[in-house]
């Protein structure tokens, strides 16, 4: 399922946990899997709310624990226990994005680094939430619209910092944003982090056929018009005889024979922070014999000036290539498995199962084992774990 969510006036975790559970997320089981984490002292509950005529859903939060700061080891630990698995696989994604932000803002190990606004009962609920009823739903791929983004000025414990907030420009890179008249904050650190962890995209609807749409309302009061995000469902077109979507592309190429390894490095892993697609080399020779490479970037069109822009600064050239294309989308999900207690995410494609590279590095450094070895433990705990559970669903004991 395809979930394109429309931050009409920005964007929330609870305000994002409201509008899925307007579109139909079970309550029930969303609190099953926010219980799951040992977390105490809080209720959720689902209520309508009228705003300037519309109806929408406000995920309410009450807390009765007097606890509003943590470390964000505290909260990633608690958010591993969360059930099912991919509910905690998406939720520790989003709580590491944070705490690697706030870390690198504060220069401090993302580890250490103590949550002041973030570190509440209401985050942590509002992301184990999301997560939990985007497992719910059964959506396997997250497309937003441009984020609005606010001006002015937003109190934090460290003062008056502005506005958007440094924590939320920092995990809204790669993201695509448009300003807004709305002073404040319009885009929460949680927000972008969720969509950053559910490898969001940015743009207009893919193609789909609409299931349902919800609205998820925040507490904030405008004078002219809702504050609510919608959040549409739908089913991705595809060809008949294969369970593939399309979809338009850009790739970006230039020529390059007077930068060094280190610049081209560099500037492929600034092109992947940024939104690419993906980035790579081709060998060249020029005129005059030059041995070159041609280094190429692949985006969505509404992240192609920005890429170019990087090109240009980055590389020196003096031109880049467009060409817009098509490419076939395979479905894809991802699932998260330990190998000697270590979290490794794995990505379930048609075709096989592969460990992501960031998380078996880590497990590897960590444990002392090989990468090929982590990597081939996770692919086949992650084939046992969807083995027993095709078996519970046709009853096959």
């Amino acid at each position: 399922m395809i979930c394109w969510i429309n931050p009409f006036t920005g964007l929330a975790g609870d305000m994002l946990l409201g509008a899925l559970l307007d579109v139909g997320a079970p309550l029930e089981q969303v609190r099953a899997s926010i219980a799951a984490t040992g977390l105490t002292g809080w209720e959720l509950d689902a209520v309508w709310v009228r705003s300037h005529g519309l109806t929408a859903t406000s995920a309410l939060v009450r807390v009765t624990d007097t606890v509003t700061e943590r470390r964000a080891a505290e909260l990633i630990e608690l958010a591993t226990a969360a059930r099912p698995e991919p509910v905690a696989a998406l939720s520790v994604a989003a709580l590491t994005a944070i705490a690697r932000a706030e870390g690198r803002l504060h220069g401090a190990d993302p580890a250490d680094v103590h949550l002041h606004e973030l570190g509440g009962h209401d985050a942590l609920v509002d992301i184990v939430g999301v997560a939990a009823a985007l497992h719910a739903l059964d959506v396997t791929e997250v497309v937003c619209a441009p984020l609005p983004l606010g001006t002015g000025q937003v109190r934090s414990a460290h003062g008056l910092l502005p506005c958007p907030a440094p924590a939320t420009m920092e995990l809204l890179n790669g993201a695509a944003v448009t300003g807004t008249d709305l002073p404040g904050e319009t885009v929460t650190p949680t927000a972008a982090a969720l969509l950053r962890a559910a490898g969001a995209r940015y743009g207009p609807p893919p193609p789909m056929t609409p299931v349902a749409t919800g609205y998820g309302v925040g507490t904030r009061v405008l004078a002219d018009r809702p504050n609510v995000v919608a959040v549409t469902l739908g089913r991705p077109l595809t060809s008949p005889d294969r369970d593939r979507s399309e979809e338009d592309v850009m790739t970006l190429e230039t020529n390059l024979d007077d930068v060094t390894g280190e610049v081209l490095a560099h500037t492929i892993a600034r092109a992947l922070e940024e939104g690419a697609l993906d980035a790579w080399t081709t060998a060249a020779v020029m005129k005059k014999g030059r041995p070159a490479q041609v280094l190429h970037l692949l985006t969505h069109p509404e992240n192609a000036d920005r890429l170019r822009d990087l090109l240009l600064a980055e590389t020196g050239t003096l031109g880049v290539r467009q060409t817009a294309q098509t490419r076939v989308v395979a479905p894809r999900r991802f699932g998260s498995v330990e190998v000697e207690g270590m979290p490794v995410r794995v990505k379930h494609g048609p075709h096989g199962v592969k460990a992501e590279y960031e998380d078996a590095a880590a497990a590897a450094r960590t444990t002392g084992l090989p990468l090929r070895v982590v990597a081939e433990r996770a692919r086949r705990l992650a084939e046992q774990e969807l083995s027993e559970s095709s078996r519970e669903e046709v009853g096959t004991p």
